[in-house]
C-alpha cells in the first residue's frame, strides 16, 4: 500500500504527525506538500496528492487542511476521486465500506493527532464491500461522465 499525503499550513503539523504514524506502521507515502506554516493555498496540494491517486502511483489519498472542507471540495472536483471528510472512525469506517473512498480528508483545527490517528487507520483497514454498493458507486461516476461532458 502507498498513500499520497498533503496539507496546507493549516494542516501541516497533523500531516507530519501522520507521517510519524505511518512510518510507524510500515506504510509507504509520498509527501505531497506543504513543507511548512507558511500560508500557502489547499488547493495545490489537493490536486498534486489526488492526481497520483488517478494514476495508480498511490493507492489513497490523505488530505489535511484547517477543517478539512476546502481540500474535500477540492477532491471531489477530481475525475474518479471519492474524497470523505472524516472527524470519527465510524464514517472513516463506513466511507470506504460503502462508499470505497479513496481520499479521506481531515481538519486539523477540528481532529487532534491521536484521534486522526484511529480514524486513518480505520480508514485504511476497512475493505470496501461491493455488492450493492458498487451499483452506487457505479452511478457517482456516471455523474461524473456526464458532468464533465457539459
Amino acid at each position: 500500500m502507498k498513500l499520497a499525503i498533503a496539507s496546507d499550513h493549516g494542516g501541516y503539523a497533523l500531516k507530519e504527525a501522520m507521517k510519524k504514524h505511518l512510518k510507524s506502521q510500515n506504510i509507504a507515502f509520498v509527501d505531497c506538500g506543504t513543507d511548512s506554516e507558511d500560508s500557502c493555498d489547499y488547493p495545490d496540494f489537493a490536486e498534486k496528492a489526488c492526481r497520483l491517486v488517478q494514476q495508480g502511483e498511490a493507492d489513497f489519498g490523505v488530505l489535511i487542511c484547517g477543517t478539512g472542507i476546502g481540500m474535500s471540495i477540492t477532491a471531489n472536483k477530481m475525475n474518479g476521486i471519492r474524497a470523505a471528510l472524516c472527524g470519527e472512525t465510524f464514517s472513516a469506517h463506513f466511507t470506504r465500506a460503502h462508499n470505497d473512498a479513496n481520499v479521506l480528508c481531515m481538519g486539523a483545527r477540528v481532529t487532534g493527532a491521536g484521534l486522526a490517528e484511529m480514524i486513518l487507520d480505520e480508514f485504511l483497514n476497512t475493505p470496501f464491500e461491493g455488492g450493492r454498493h458498487q451499483r452506487r458507486i457505479d452511478k457517482i461516476a456516471e455523474i461524473e461522465r456526464r458532468e464533465h461532458h457539459v
